[in-house]
């Protein structure tokens, strides 16, 4: 009796491993946009003037119009040449591809906005917690984000170059690890 309770237990733990390794496989393949490129993913603005529309062509009204270029977005739907993008505040909308760059961009910490004139975003020389700062950053300002270790960015802003901490940005996704 012992055995054939041990080797039904077994029988369905091994289906139930096979069963969450299906329905991870099918994430992982539903996280791929019809353009082959993982979905949500973050991007930036390209051009100067962007209208953000309320459907997927020119056809749909313009809801929203980005006045400068950099400004980091999360695609987060595709449809034929078009990207159904959110932006730091949570605004979405659709735009055409070619108005958006591969090169990463973050915002600091945008949810920090309009908290106090003493809130600021610690640039750092090394990406390390107690490296010397070499930029305090207000919140809702723009970088360049070079690369990202999964706790930490290298970014650009106005002159001055350093890490950032992955925490304190919006542009990176948590743990996320790029060149």
């Amino acid at each position: 009796m012992r055995n054939l309770v041990m080797r039904f237990s077994l029988a369905t733990l091994a289906g139930i491993l096979v069963s969450v390794a299906g329905i991870q496989m099918a994430h992982a393949q539903a996280a791929k946009g019809p353009s082959g490129l993982p979905l949500p993913r973050f991007v930036s603005l390209k051009a100067k003037s962007v209208n953000l529309r309320v459907g997927p062509s020119v056809d749909y009204a313009v809801a929203w119009r980005y006045m400068k270029s950099g400004v980091p977005v999360e695609i987060i739907q595709e449809y034929d040449n078009w990207r159904r993008i959110r932006d730091a505040d949570g605004t979405e909308g659709w735009v055409n591809q070619a108005l958006l760059s591969g090169e990463r961009t973050a915002v600091t910490a945008p949810w920090m906005r309009g908290k106090g004139e003493d809130v600021f975003v610690n640039m750092r020389r090394e990406a390390l917690p107690n490296a010397t700062i070499v930029a305090k950053i207000q919140p809702g300002v723009v970088v360049k984000v070079g690369e990202c270790n999964g706790d930490w960015c290298r970014a650009e802003a106005e002159g001055a170059a350093g890490w950032v901490s992955q925490n304190e940005i919006w542009g990176a996704y948590p743990g996320e690890a790029f060149k």
